[in-house]
């Protein structure tokens, strides 16, 4: 397990007004279901498609049209449940959420208002090394997405895209446990990682796969620990919406923009209205959308077209079985190997990282292959601006590159022109370095025969050398030069020491 203090709320206390406050944030994440196939049809839900490519009757609302649920859509709800350490419901059932939108041709979105399918879990938000905060999921219930309007094809006309209508979602709705933008970028972050670790979303935020609805309020210091013991609302302040943020950066400019709004309200002697706002990222700054519907206004009741869905708790242990490793116990794990807590994070920080790391660790030293793989693999992969799933070098090459360091048949000087090569031109490490001559000079004799050339050379810096042992490291690299860089240093840095001594 991973040693982590976890840590009560630090509240953001924004600078620059007449008296103190503090941030009261809650979330809304809308995850795109890992799916090929709808919620209630069989239609596609591939990105990019021409617009109204992939629409079935039942997904534009044509009459006579019936729901059928996607049995793999629950199964990934309940995955994620299961991975967020949350109570699963074995019996839930579908609501429809009343409200007209040109892209929402039923006029109604079927939700899950009263029984969501899953129930109360937690993230584990880490705030520095060794500290986390724990902030509570309330609920995960399933819905369906809407389309999309478009505006800027034509100055007269709106056009509609219902390619995305149907699409099953995964609404998961935090406690307003979080106390600040960064707090809030890094619970959204952490969210995604487990999600992409489940394979449950893919996280991709600028495919609108993920989208954040932030609610904000603030209240005055000591309030939010009264609404903690009593769990009533009215200690924290009226909260604004700011939906569909798709950025971790814009989540928290536009936190710390309505933050400051608030503030500027309440202390200029006015009320905030609670209402559903935009954020504006080439303004930096929140609009009005529209006053902040409750339940009753959408005219929730059950829908009819649904049967409740009941599952068995065998099937939720099946599917428990087959959960992956996670990214805090994967942490823990690479921790036990030796790497440090910054190498731990980097690497599990994505799922394919930790994947590709894992495959070259496998019977090496996990702290060397850490470093092969964050100084060497990743900084080349940034320079060509590839990610690790286009890596040219396959685990197995860069594992052969290692071996030969680990076997002394190349330096570190000659590993890294070897890496350079693999990478840039592929093949296998071993037959390369013979190939090209590239193996390292372990012959003491001959080793020692440049050195007696190099001492021979420099009288003066030998004698230099013998009363300040410290500029040995001279002769190392005259060596090293004279040899083309194909010494193995260790022995070079022995016979070195030996005859400055004699």
């Amino acid at each position: 397990m991973l040693d982590i203090t976890y840590e009560s709320p630090k509240p953001k206390v924004i600078a620059g007004a007449k008296h103190d406050w503090e941030l009261v944030i809650g979330m809304e994440v809308h995850a795109q279901i890992a799916s090929e196939a709808k919620l209630f049809s069989g239609a596609s839900t591939r990105f990019g498609a021409e617009p109204n490519a992939n629409v079935a009757f039942v997904d534009a609302a044509m009459p006579g049209m019936l729901p059928v649920i996607n049995e793999f859509c629950v199964e990934q709800a309940v995955r994620t449940g299961l991975g967020l350490k949350a109570e699963i419901n074995l019996k839930s059932a579908f609501d429809r959420k009343n409200y007209f939108y040109p892209d929402l041709p039923q006029g109604y979105q079927i939700s899950q208002l009263y029984e969501p399918i899953v129930g109360e879990g937690e993230v584990l938000v880490e705030m520095g090394e060794g500290v986390a905060r724990k902030v509570r999921i309330e609920r995960i219930h399933i819905e369906q997405d809407a389309g999309k309007s478009i505006h800027d094809m034509d100055p007269n006309m709106s056009f509609v895209d219902l390619n995305r209508t149907g699409v099953a979602l995964m609404e998961i709705v935090s406690r307003p446990d979080i106390r600040g933008p960064e707090e809030a970028a890094a619970y959204v972050t952490k969210l995604r990682q487990i999600l992409r670790y489940l394979g449950t979303c893919d996280g991709n935020m600028q495919n609108g796969n993920l989208r954040a609805d932030v609610n904000v309020s603030i209240c005055r210091p000591g309030q939010y620990e009264l609404y903690e013991k009593s769990g009533d609302f009215s200690h924290l302040g009226t909260r604004c919406e700011i939906k569909n943020m798709n950025s971790m950066r814009f989540i928290q400019m536009a936190i710390d923009y309505e933050a400051r709004r608030q503030i500027a309200i309440v202390e200029g002697g006015g009320t905030v209205d609670q209402e559903t706002r935009l954020y504006d990222a080439d303004k930096n700054e929140t609009r009005s959308m529209r006053s902040k519907e409750e339940a009753h206004d959408y005219r929730y009741f059950p829908d009819p077209d649904l049967l409740p869905l009941e599952i068995e708790q065998a099937w939720v242990d099946d599917i428990a079985a087959t959960l992956p490793v996670l990214p805090d116990a994967l942490k823990a794990r690479l921790m036990e190997m030796g790497l440090t807590d910054y190498d731990a994070s980097v690497l599990t920080a994505e799922k394919e990282n930790a994947d590709y790391f894992l495959a070259v660790a496998e019977g090496r030293d996990g702290k060397t292959v850490a470093n092969w793989v964050i100084n060497e693999l990743f900084g080349r992969l940034k320079k060509d601006e590839k990610g690790i799933t286009d890596s040219p070098m396959t685990p197995a090459q860069l594992g052969g590159v290692i071996d030969l360091v680990a076997a002394d048949t190349i330096n570190g000087k000659m590993a890294k022109d070897l890496f350079e090569i693999v990478y840039s031109e592929g093949g296998d490490p071993a037959q390369i370095a013979e190939a090209r001559g590239m193996k390292q000079v372990t012959d003491t004799g001959a080793i020692e025969k440049a050195v007696e050339e190099v001492m021979a050379a420099n009288p003066a810096q030998v004698e230099k050398a013998r009363e300040n042992p410290k500029l040995a490291g001279w002769f190392v690299g005259q060596v090293m030069k004279a040899t083309g860089g194909k010494a193995n240093p260790k022995a070079v840095n022995q016979i070195i020491a030996a005859k400055l001594k004699g």
